[in-house]
Parts: C-alpha cells; structure tokens; sequence
C-alpha cells in the first residue's frame, strides 16, 4: 500500500532514509569516518514542504519518497525490501504525485550504482548537471531528468 504521510511521521522518514543509506552507502560515506547525519536528516523531514508518500507492508513503512516542485527529492526504501516491487511502485506513484511536471528533476550521487541503474531503468537520464553534497567527503551529486512521454 502506498499513502500520503507528513511531518508527524519523521522520524520514520529518517529511519527509512537512515537504513537504506547505511546499508547502500558505505563505499562512499564509511560509517567510522562518517557518521550519518542524523540531526540534519530528521530536521529535514520534520521541516519537508513537499508530499511525502510511503510505501507499507504488513503496516510497516518500508520505503519513502519526497515529491515537490517537480523534483524528486529524497527516495529510500528499506534494504530488506530491495530488489522487490516496493521501489517500482513507490516511484510510479511519485511520478503520478505531480501530474502537471512534464519534466522532474532529481539529484543522485554519482558512485551510486544501484540508484543509478533503478533511475535509467524507469526512465531517467542524466541531465549534464553536477554538484558536491555538503556532507564529508563531499562527493558528487549527479542531475537526473525524467521527461514525460507526450500522450
């Protein structure tokens, strides 16, 4: 099941983001150099202006997304979960959360692998555009577009 959530379920959207991240990111951010964020990322989703959908499974959120302004701006889904159809389906209704985008935006770090081959395979292309995260070690973010098919 998908829905809308909000601000009163942030800790959940950290908890999500804060899994997915650790278990798919130590390549980049090592956990004993880098802690995760966490203050700054709970901040985040308590202070999110955009629709924030979830995905669930047997009641539990396994998956998030933040939707606004015709970008995609935070997408986890839980490492038990992945390779299933929770982040297919979650991305379909992230997609269909702004209708009236005919481009959306999204930003992913360039060594992430796994990210990048789930965005081309749905569609996404890279946009040219680059920028360094603000978090050590600073690596690079890469622009992502998604371009709606005209009907």
């Amino acid at each position: 099941m998908i829905r809308r959530s909000g601000r009163e379920e942030a800790e959940t959207h950290f908890a999500v983001q804060r899994a997915a991240c650790v278990a798919g990111l130590p390549h980049i951010y090592p956990p004993e150099l880098y802690p995760f964020p966490d203050d700054e990322i709970r901040r985040r989703w308590r202070d999110w202006d955009g629709a924030v959908l979830v995905s669930e499974r047997e009641g539990r959120v396994v998956g998030v997304a933040g939707v606004g302004s015709c970008w995609l701006q935070g997408f986890y889904v839980l490492p038990e979960y992945w390779g299933t159809d929770v982040a297919a389906e979650l991305h379909e209704a992230a997609l269909a959360a702004q209708p009236d985008c005919p481009e959306l935006r999204l930003w992913v770090l360039e060594e992430n692998q796994r990210a990048r081959r789930f965005y081309e395979k749905h569609g996404w292309r890279e946009n040219g555009e680059t920028r360094v995260v603000p978090y050590p070690p600073h690596p690079l973010d890469v622009g992502y577009a998604y371009v709606r098919e005209e009907p």
